[in-house]
């Protein structure tokens, strides 16, 4: 951050740190956190006074797809950028399927300058693996890693052939990650129901056995080359035990998440909200979802993220199945997890651990997740206690809908900070403020 950077004081937050939650005060300055509880004399520009809030890292969000290139008549990078700092998501770390697609170091240095003069919060970009890309794949920089969709989804990156991922598992070095969901299953699916009469069959086209059959597969890949790999939007118990089994037989290797929506819809939810809900992979069953969030409970399943995918309303409106998966949830994901805690499901340092501390640690982002004096001064301030109803027409996301309009939530952001400075404050936003890209431990050694 450059020098001129404020020094913010914040006082009386109820602040949740790495050894525990407690009542404090935090020096910023120079975009990074300064000190936990400084002298009073310390010298600061700003103070703010955070009496009955809790402050807590930014969230970070390993699985976006905001849509620029190519497809920006759904989001681009600086509404997305909006959506996350209302959400309190201060880094976002965005998919390779845009168009064209980032399979290339040109395709990830162009979306990082588009960034740089677009984004209100801090961003990543994958690589994404094709059948013949490996040489780009082996020397790609200044990305968090490479995507790999073993099961196509709403693009063109399908990787399924043996061959091809065994070379990009035993000859690339950067972590992996995979949209997993069984191609040949997906596929026969598909057949025997006709290609799907109703959004119901979505959820029988992309069934369990797909996510267990290509999340096995992956889980087999990664554990025999010893290559990191982290499991996209778990969606299904089946999945779980293997996730587990891997985790005691080959320490470090596998990491896994949850996605917003597979926590909280069901298959009994399509007759109300139809294609608004239609995502890949579908969503489940009620034993589904409470198998994922008891797997979260026990370190199973260790980020929470959103795979925020918009289309517009008029796209999702068609009958199925030309209308397109994908739903937006950056704005939402912490609000609908503070909901959560609420409802007795988890605790706030149990989010904060799932949604900054751990993607931090999964994709080795420098100096993010957590308060610790000398890390980056991405913040949010949160009302635990403060209750809305959201509302499609007050979404920040270009696309102006959400699947969980008319809920109302418990637990708002009310402050975002990215890099020492606010850039969304109790409903005003600066949409001029620019984040910066962020920076990965395996690429300084």
């Amino acid at each position: 951050m450059p020098p001129t950077a404020p020094r913010v004081r914040i006082d009386n937050a109820t602040c949740v740190l790495p050894d525990g939650t407690r009542r404090a005060s935090v020096l910023l300055g120079n975009g990074a956190i300064l000190d936990i509880d400084p002298a009073p004399t310390a010298a600061a520009d700003e103070t703010i006074d955070a009496s009955g809030l809790h402050l807590i890292p930014g969230v970070i969000d390993d699985q976006v797809h905001f849509r620029e290139p190519g497809l920006t008549h759904k989001e681009n990078l600086h509404t997305a950028s909006l959506a996350c700092a209302k959400g309190g998501v201060t880094t976002f770390l965005e998919m390779p399927n845009t168009v064209p697609n980032a399979i290339t170091q040109a395709g990830v240095d162009h979306k990082l300058e588009l960034a740089a003069d677009r984004c209100v919060v801090n961003y990543g970009f994958y690589i994404g693996a094709t059948p013949d890309n490996i040489e780009d794949l082996k020397t790609a920089t200044r990305t968090p890693g490479i995507k790999i969709f073993i099961g196509s989804s709403t693009g063109d990156l399908l990787v399924d052939q043996q061959e091809a991922l065994e070379r990009i598992f035993a000859e690339t070095t950067l972590p992996l990650t995979a949209h997993c969901e069984d191609e040949a299953t997906v596929r026969a699916n598909a057949e025997r129901l006709g290609g799907g009469k109703t959004v119901h069959d979505h959820s029988k086209i992309r069934d369990h056995a797909a996510a267990r059959i290509s999340t096995a597969r992956a889980i087999d890949l990664a554990t025999r080359h010893q290559h990191r790999f982290h499991v996209l939007h778990v969606s299904t118990a089946d999945e779980i035990p293997l996730i587990a089994a891997a985790h005691k037989s080959h320490p470090g290797v596998i990491t896994a998440e949850a996605c917003t929506h597979h926590l909280w819809f069901t298959v009994d939810d399509y007759d109300r909200l139809g294609t608004r809900i239609q995502m890949n992979p579908s969503i489940k069953t009620r034993a589904d979802v409470d198998a994922l969030w008891q797997a979260l409970r026990d370190g199973v399943l260790e980020v929470v993220a959103t795979d925020h995918a918009p289309h517009t309303l008029d796209e999702k409106k068609q009958p199925y199945p030309k209308s397109p998966s994908g739903l937006p949830a950056v704005e939402n994901s912490l609000a609908l997890m503070l909901t959560a805690m609420h409802d007795g499901k988890c605790s706030l340092e149990q989010i904060v651990d799932w949604m900054c501390a751990k993607p931090a640690r999964t994709w080795r982002i420098v100096g993010k997740g957590s308060i610790v004096p000398g890390f980056d001064a991405d913040l949010a301030l949160v009302d635990i206690n403060k209750t809305h109803i959201v509302k499609d027409d007050e979404q920040l996301t270009k696309c102006r809908w959400s699947p969980w309009h008319g809920e109302r939530l418990k637990g708002k952001v009310v402050r975002t900070i990215v890099g020492g400075k606010t850039v969304f404050d109790d409903g005003r936003i600066d949409p001029m403020h620019r984040g910066s890209p962020a920076r990965y431990a395996h690429e300084l050694g």
